[in-house]
């Protein structure tokens, strides 16, 4: 890594943002069937950052998470997480962060804001069909209990990396 910056920026940010997204799962909101937590922020704050390079990050809390690391929400941890109510979300993130982040290599603002928005919509929907799937609840209520009640909050996180972002050198 010696002499090569992009490389380095890219570990560094790695071990960074794999941090702060399980921080993010401490800070937290109890709520059924899924918490409200900060990861979300995080994700699409990597994207932000890191554009299509964010996948690596996130993909990796994923794989460390299964592999029993405890960086899921509260610290727990492994398999039985992603089989759980939570594991769409999860599941969710990676291309979330890949979508946002191609929408980060472009340099229009109109495109930063419809990735953050597809990328956050994108974690939802992958939540609400793993609900249906994995509890067998009906399709209604796990639109209102997995996706409606978070729609305001994952706006708010977004416009908040939207923000953030600009703000960055």
């Amino acid at each position: 890594m010696f002499g090569d910056l992009r490389r380095s920026r890219r570990v560094a940010y790695t071990a960074a943002f794999i941090g702060l997204i399980t921080l993010g799962g401490w800070i937290s909101v109890p709520f059924v069937p899924v918490p409200l937590t900060l990861q979300t922020f995080f994700v699409l704050l990597a994207a932000a950052v890191m554009k299509r390079e964010a996948v690596i990050p996130v993909a990796l809390y994923v794989l460390l998470g299964t592999l029993g690391l405890p960086v899921f929400h509260n610290g727990v941890a492994g398999f039985g997480v992603l089989l759980g109510s939570t594991g769409g979300y999860l599941a969710g993130f990676i291309p979330a962060a890949l979508i946002a982040g191609i929408a980060y290599e472009s340099g229009a603002s109109a495109l930063h804001i419809a990735g953050l928005a597809g990328a956050a919509l994108l974690i939802l929907l992958c939540g609400v069909a793993w609900l249906i799937g994995s509890t067998g609840m009906a399709p209604a209520a796990a639109f209102i209990l997995g996706m409606a009640v978070f729609l305001p909050g994952e706006a708010a996180k977004a416009g908040a990396v939207y923000m953030i972002e600009r703000q960055l050198p």
